[in-house]
């Protein structure tokens, strides 16, 4: 582990130049008191490190020092992956392996390269949450990829919502996914592969038994068909509806990708009152209705009758709130 240190003290040294202990502290997640340890044992181990004092000083190598001790672990190579989303690195535990890693590859770069890469950073920046929500709380997904990543066999309880609403299982962790900010996991149980979300597990026990992954097994593939699935089972009826054009450029930012794309795939031409009439893939009458109702006058709801029902309460509902008279 200090060693791992020692070796990111000089790469953070080579890739920025010169740094105060404190810098360096806030960058490895230290002591200011271990720096100044891991400083006087990288002179006595011959590294040509010195320190410049007063205002401005800080801890520099000599001029022209390079290391080319740059090579990755596996667990470094895996985590390059997630160099462009490091709040979810860190989510996962790997936030300080991808840290070492990033520095270890810009140290092996040349200059040129080296500056195009920070260039780069300064100008793009990934933020994969979606808005308007609070972010999830999932104290277990640490431990989850850990168990993804050494292979190892674990026990969960979950919650779900229909009864037993808390259930056990035991798992084989395959994947992890990151979806508009939220954690989901792909998980071998019994014979099947199921997908769960991260913030349902309510405990979970890592084993130290191991297991084999299944050699045809594609994440991404998995993934894509149950997310699919998914949609199409949640979104099993359908509603016909009257849309002005301010609902038209108003849906894809109010609605769910399927309704979104139900609204565009069967777009006819508009009525003489400039009026589209839609068929809309909908989740139930009652998830549909305050869907609706966000884009206030702009929608009539045709059929169903429930839920043409429920529109017109709710417009009761308003103006005897806004005009009592």
């Amino acid at each position: 582990m200090r060693a791992s240190r020692l070796l990111s003290v000089v790469l953070l040294l080579q890739d920025r130049g010169r740094l105060t202990a404190q810098q360096l502290a806030d960058e490895l997640g230290v002591s200011v008191r271990t720096v100044y340890r891991d400083i006087e044992a990288l002179g006595e181990a011959g590294v040509p490190v010195y320190a410049e004092m007063g205002a401005g000083g800080g801890y520099q190598l000599v001029d022209g020092y390079r290391t080319r001790l740059t090579g990755l672990t596996p667990q470094e190579a895996g985590s390059i992956f997630l160099a462009g989303v490091p709040s979810a690195a860190a989510e996962l535990g790997l936030g300080a392996v991808l840290t070492t890693a990033e520095l270890k590859l810009r140290a092996a770069l040349p200059a040129r390269l080296n500056r195009s890469v920070g260039e780069i950073k300064d100008r793009f920046h990934l933020d994969p949450a979606g808005w308007f929500r609070e972010t999830e709380t999932n104290p277990y997904l640490s431990d989850l990829a850990r168990a993804v990543w050494e292979r190892r066999r674990a026990r969960m309880m979950y919650r779900r919502w229909r009864a037993p609403r808390e259930v056990t299982r035991e798992i084989e962790p395959l994947g992890i996914v990151l979806k508009a900010g939220v954690w989901y996991f792909v998980a071998k149980v019994s014979s099947s592969i199921r997908t769960y979300r991260v913030s349902t597990i309510l405990s979970l026990e890592v084993s130290e038994e191991t297991f084999e992954r299944p050699a045809d097994f594609d994440l991404a593939a998995t993934w894509s068909e149950w997310a699919t699935d998914f949609e199409q089972r949640l979104h099993k009826d359908s509603a016909v509806v009257r849309l002005s054009p301010v609902a038209l450029d108003r849906i894809p930012y109010l609605m769910s990708r399927a309704m979104n794309r139900g609204v565009f795939t069967g777009l006819g031409p508009p009525d003489p009152d400039g009026w589209t009439t839609v068929t809309l893939p909908i989740e139930s009458v009652k998830h549909a209705h305050p869907e609706l109702l966000r884009l206030g006058g702009d929608v009539e709801v045709l059929s169903p009758p429930e839920l043409r029902g429920l529109m017109r309460e709710s417009a009761r509902a308003m103006v005897a709130l806004y005009d009592p008279a």
